[in-house]
């Protein structure tokens, strides 16, 4: 008998959003199973305004509507065997009827579910038959302190193509280091230890280019840090970069950096080496596992002064070095991180949950 799967997301159009991207993923995949004859998917999403037509299934959307979210998701229960959650957030709104029960799959990302994760989202996680995790590191940081996240199934993630970027033979003219995301109040995802050290970097690299990419609450925080600095005139802003736009932004990019203390896996450095692009993270967080120190970028100890500045001075006054260090990481996308990849990956832990709940 053909078995019905209920995904419900925060969105399955928000291209621009790592939980977004997730949730493509995922649909994709399933879709494949829906192609087969072998299973039949539901869609709901919480923040779209127009239901997702890349998948073929049945979508609906709550328009922002929490209630709506909630009603549809117990709604489902009626004629659903098996339900997907992209995020413990969103897996809140499970079995708040009390019957029939149904067996849930959550993805859990990182810093939600790290020591201090919220109470609520503890709650519904001790509910969930199967959690489904995007790093070793972010399984072993939530187990410190709960440990039925101990058997999460790691997944790495992926981007969405398969599609091979031709690898540059040269680097930009301007030595240009780019930071792309998301910006919070006092963020965690290293855009201020960059500001900070560019004087220094400037001192040793004169033309040296710093570009902070995108939108959020923190970007006017960012701006002022970056208009006070005695090299201001080397720091941009360009504001959100959409799709479109983003090949024009990797063209005139050297190096991409997200020193970051809080990422669970970091989409966005594996499609920095998709682009053939070096990657600088830390050693802080989830960067380590996805970003090979030393081979595709380095990782870096935030809490060793001039570590950072060193490392981005090292990588843009060396042409040869970037460029090699582009090749391994487009090698490592393309052995690990391709949507086929994913699906090789993503596509057991799906059987298995359906097969044993």
């Amino acid at each position: 008998m053909k078995q019905r799967l209920f995904f419900a997301a925060e969105s399955f159009n928000a291209k621009d959003s790592g939980i977004g991207r997730v949730a493509r993923l995922c649909a994709r995949v399933m879709s494949e199973f829906v192609e087969r004859g072998t299973l039949d998917v539901s869609y709901l999403a919480l923040n779209d305004k127009q239901p997702c037509t890349d998948f073929g299934s049945r979508s609906t959307v709550a328009n922002g509507s929490r209630l709506k979210f909630v009603l549809e998701a117990n709604k489902a229960l009626l004629q659903h065997s098996h339900f997907l959650y992209d995020f413990l957030g969103m897996a809140r709104a499970h079995n708040k009827s009390p019957w029939p029960r149904r067996p849930f799959m959550v993805w859990i990302h990182g810093i939600e579910v790290w020591p201090g994760a919220a109470a609520n989202r503890l709650e519904i996680a001790r509910q969930a038959s199967f959690f489904v995790v995007n790093t070793s590191f972010s399984r072993q940081r939530a187990a410190q302190n709960h440990p039925m996240y101990g058997d999460a199934r790691v997944c790495w993630l992926a981007t969405e193509t398969d599609e091979r970027v031709p690898m540059r033979s040269v680097v930009p003219s301007r030595p240009t280091l780019t930071i792309l995301g998301r910006m919070e109040p006092g963020g965690y995802k290293g855009h201020r230890e960059l500001i900070e050290c560019w004087p220094e970097v400037v001192a040793q690299v004169p033309d040296a280019r710093l570009v902070v990419a995108g939108g959020g609450p923190g970007r006017d925080e960012y701006r002022k840090l970056g208009a006070a600095s005695p090299v201001a005139s080397h720091i941009e802003f360009p504001g959100f970069v959409p799709e479109e736009e983003l090949a024009a932004l990797w063209n005139e990019s050297s190096l991409f950096a997200m020193p970051s203390r809080g990422e669970g896996f970091g989409l966005v450095y594996i499609e920095a080496m998709r682009q053939g692009i070096p990657v600088l993270g830390s050693v802080h967080d989830a960067a380590q596992e996805v970003n090979v120190d030393g081979v595709t970028g380095f990782n870096v100890n935030l809490d060793q002064p001039g570590e950072l500045a060193g490392r981005v001075v090292e990588l843009l006054s060396n042409e040869a070095l970037l460029l090699e260090m582009g090749q391994n990481g487009q090698q490592r996308w393309l052995n690990h991180f391709t949507y086929s990849a994913f699906r090789d990956r993503f596509a057991p832990l799906l059987k298995e949950f359906l097969q044993r709940f």
